[in-house]
């Protein structure tokens, strides 16, 4: 089972079809159990970081989370359920996040219209199965005021230009992670969800 994680903060739909697209079934769940019996996790997000932490919390699925971290389980977290992985957001008047990854999150400085959104370039930082079949400077959707300051450079397989340049794709163990949404990109987004199950669940369908 592939589990899309539901802790109230939206898209869990979009994220759901573009599976089904790929002709994966996936399921939408929110109960720590459904999470761990899965082979593959999803952790998509719409909102802010302090709700969606707090969510996270009265569901259990904080500790839940960590646990398929450290066992390094296969988990791919999208936009801000790539910014709740860090230790801390600036969101909300600051938010204690999940501490996976070693960094802050940011806003996005002045200069630029916040938030970003629209299309924008990915540059690829490194050679990695993620990004099998997907051209270096591909466009991708982003909705984000947020930025992950990446404290371990290595883990950074993507980056994007928008004032500054900030990290868009992170990868660590079976852990992948965008700041764009893969479901709202076309073909090429449909095709890193695909990269990311094809690494992972091999025989699945």
């Amino acid at each position: 089972m592939i589990a899309i994680i539901d802790y109230g903060a939206g898209n869990l739909y979009s994220v759901a079809k573009a599976i089904a697209r790929l002709g994966y079934e996936a399921s939408i769940v929110s109960r720590p159990d459904e999470v761990l019996q899965a082979q593959a996790v999803i952790l998509p997000g719409v909102g802010s970081a302090g709700d969606a932490m707090k969510k996270l919390v009265d569901l259990r699925l904080d500790a839940t989370l960590k646990r398929l971290y450290e066992d390094k389980r296969p988990l791919m977290g999208v936009c801000l359920g790539l910014q709740l992985l860090f230790r801390h957001s600036d969101e909300d008047g600051g938010y204690d996040c999940l501490g996976l990854l070693p960094g802050d999150v940011k806003k996005l400085p002045p200069g630029q219209k916040i938030p970003h959104m629209g299309w924008n370039q990915v540059r690829q930082m490194m050679k990695h199965p993620i990004f099998d079949g997907v051209p270096d400077g591909a466009n991708f959707y982003f909705v984000h005021s947020y930025y992950a300051d990446v404290k371990d450079c290595s883990m950074v397989a993507g980056q994007t230009g928008y004032g500054i340049s900030f990290p868009t794709v992170l990868v660590k163990d079976n852990l992948v992670a965008t700041q764009f949404h893969p479901e709202k990109s076309g073909e090429l987004g449909l095709k890193l969800y695909g990269n990311f199950l094809k690494m992972h669940l091999r025989g699945l369908k």
